[in-house]
């Protein structure tokens, strides 16, 4: 292995909960860890005074040479997948955890009239099994918030329907205190009993909202009604509640045993995610980085990394779980592509690792070649578009009036995807009057391109209009009296919903507000937002001011000039004295200036 540099590596460490792995130069495994923040745990652990660790610690810290991470949704999947890796593993320095037995789980057990309560162990009978729990006061926070909600019997009576029908049972205390409803003499039916069994498997996988809605109203209630003591435990239980997790993405008592994989891909380079997952947790992750060579397309890929990361891991699961069906045929597992529930989410947590995989790497590659990023970023651009060629030169067109006077237009130009300041322009319309947008449009553009056609200049491969269909419209306009309309593309952008308009489609297009694409078309939307502006306000001032002077007997354009230049503002001007303005104009204008601003 190379020579570790740890400020590399911690360049690549996102500021996410997950779990983090140190290697040794043996590519040994020595230490697993968990952490709300991944960046900031693992930079702790390489700080220069020494005397914040113990002995154990730096001798870690030493033997450290490779690190490796897992992103997690929350602080919690990050405790389970940290225990699960270390009873896989066992590494040298990490004390072994407890197993899993030990965890607390939510059990609805299979029986008539379903019993509710918490449990450390797995009976497989049947029964429904939530968990396991990171927090047991959360844990007993649901089951109080449920037993409130919703009144269920606590006892084991074997309440069949003959049982029953016998009268074999009477109601307990419990039915006389209004928690339970008393199935052991019919006083509720078997129905009415399970749909509230319904409605509490729905807040255990994390549909909370009824429980919030109770929760609320039980509060007012006992708020208006004066019982203080009463809301004071409900407003603790709504505060549990709200950080209460009831699921995690990481643990499920249901999946056994199968393998997980997604995937990724960029212009040239793909990445494939693989997850063991067995007795319901993780118990391996791994990235596999593959170079196209003749533009292969997602499931090629990925059917090759499936067999590849199967046999170097060894691995006989009946299932994988997989983004979408690969042309696979194989008598030793199954495809499943989930749509919802627990596998759902192990696929969309193999995502995120993956995605974040590419992201770091590609970054590593395109500060090593800068061009790569810019080819990235104009091949996405083309894709995204439907153009026909690398968008390498861009032109973005706005424009600015106050109340209808003073229009001026502006033009940024962005060259391989970056702005290209000394080609930006802006101009006053000179045959436009009043607040006419359509037509500043029009002759802003016209005026642009007759002039490159005059001068030789090649023409950009992409113009964009700042506006909606009107603008765009008048912008094709004047590229088909100019005859280029077919030799550039060129789209318009309406500002609230972030559409795309092109020529003779009646329907826009939206891209996803994270693509790189639309970043770039915001840029250059917001560049020659802010240039025009800028000039648009220095042309109104001037004009402003200039206009005021003006109308003083005596002191014509170049006086005003004269006067502004020196005084800088109208108002340096107004509080001049005689001798300060004769250093400037004549006696006669100075007098003609001080009457003025006197009166």
């Amino acid at each position: 292995m190379g020579t570790f540099d740890y400020r590399e590596e911690l360049k690549k460490i996102p500021h996410k909960p997950g779990v983090y792995q140190y290697y040794d130069k043996q590519g040994t495994l020595i230490y697993i860890g968990k952490a709300k923040d991944l960046k900031n745990r693992v930079s702790s652990y390489f700080v220069k005074d020494e005397y914040l660790h113990n002995a154990k610690t730096r001798v870690l810290v030493r033997k450290i040479n490779k690190i490796s991470f897992t992103i997690v949704d929350t602080e919690i999947d990050a405790w389970l997948l940290e225990n699960s890796l270390i009873k896989k593993h066992q590494p040298r320095y990490n004390v072994l955890l407890k197993d899993d037995k030990t965890y607390p789980w939510i059990v609805i057990k299979n029986e008539r009239f379903p019993r509710i309560f918490w449990t450390r162990k797995i009976i497989k009978d049947g029964s429904k099994y939530f968990g396991p729990y990171a927090s047991v006061g959360m844990m007993h926070a649901i089951l109080s918030v449920i037993k409130e909600i919703f009144p269920l019997r606590t006892c084991n009576l074997p309440l069949t329907v003959n049982n029953i029908e016998q009268g074999k049972f009477r109601v307990c205390l419990e039915y006389q205190i209004g928690n339970c409803k008393g199935p052991c003499q019919a006083y509720q039916t078997e129905e009415e009993y399970n749909q509230n069994i319904e409605s509490i498997k729905d807040i255990l996988n994390g549909k909370t909202g009824v429980v919030f809605k109770q929760l609320k109203a039980n509060l007012e209630h006992a708020t208006n009604n004066l019982q203080f003591e009463l809301a004071h435990v409900l407003k603790q239980k709504l505060e549990l509640l709200s950080n209460y997790q009831s699921k995690s993405t990481i643990v499920s008592n249901t999946i056994n045993d199968v393998d997980v994989f997604n995937i990724a891909s960029e212009e040239g380079y793909a990445f494939v995610n693989f997850l063991k997952v067995m007795n319901g947790t993780v118990i391996q992750t791994q990235t596999l980085e593959l170079k196209k060579r003749l533009d292969e397309s997602d499931q090629e890929l990925l059917s090759l990394a499936v067999q590849e990361l199967r046999t170097r891991f060894n691995s006989t699961s009946k299932e994988i779980i997989v983004p979408f069906n690969l042309d696979i045929e194989s008598p030793n597992f199954k495809q499943t592509v989930p749509q919802l529930g627990d596998k759902k989410k192990l696929l969309d947590l193999s995502y995120k690792n993956v995605s974040f995989f590419k992201r770091e790497r590609l970054d590593q590659y395109e500060k090593l070649n800068p061009e790569l990023k810019t080819e990235r970023l104009l091949n996405k651009m083309k894709e995204d578009l439907r153009l026909n060629v690398l968008p390498k030169h861009i032109e973005c067109f706005d424009n600015s009036n106050f109340q209808g006077k003073y229009p001026v237009s502006a033009i940024v130009v962005f060259k391989d995807a970056k702005p290209s300041k000394k080609d930006y322009r802006h101009f006053n319309v000179k045959t436009v009057e009043g607040p006419n947008d359509f037509a500043t449009m029009e002759e802003a553009v016209f005026r642009r391109y007759k002039r490159m056609l005059d001068e030789g200049s090649s023409l950009p491969q992409l113009i964009i209009i700042d506006g909606g269909k009107g603008q765009l419209s008048a912008a094709l306009k004047s590229l088909k009296t100019l005859g280029i309309e077919s030799k550039v593309t060129v789209i318009g952008i309406a500002k609230r919903l972030e559409e795309l308009y092109y020529p003779g489609d009646q329907y826009p297009l939206y891209l996803d507000k994270r693509s790189e694409t639309l970043k770039i078309i915001q840029h250059l939307r917001d560049e020659a937002h802010r240039f025009g502006i800028t000039f648009h306000r220095n042309q109104r001032s001037r004009k402003t001011f200039q206009t005021e002077l003006e109308q003083i007997p005596g002191i014509g354009r170049t006086s005003a000039e004269k006067l502004l230049v020196n005084f800088k503002s109208v108002k340096k001007i107004r509080e001049a004295s005689k001798e300060q303005l004769m250093e400037v104009v004549n006696t006669k204008q100075a007098e003609a200036v001080l009457a003025y601003f006197n009166s």
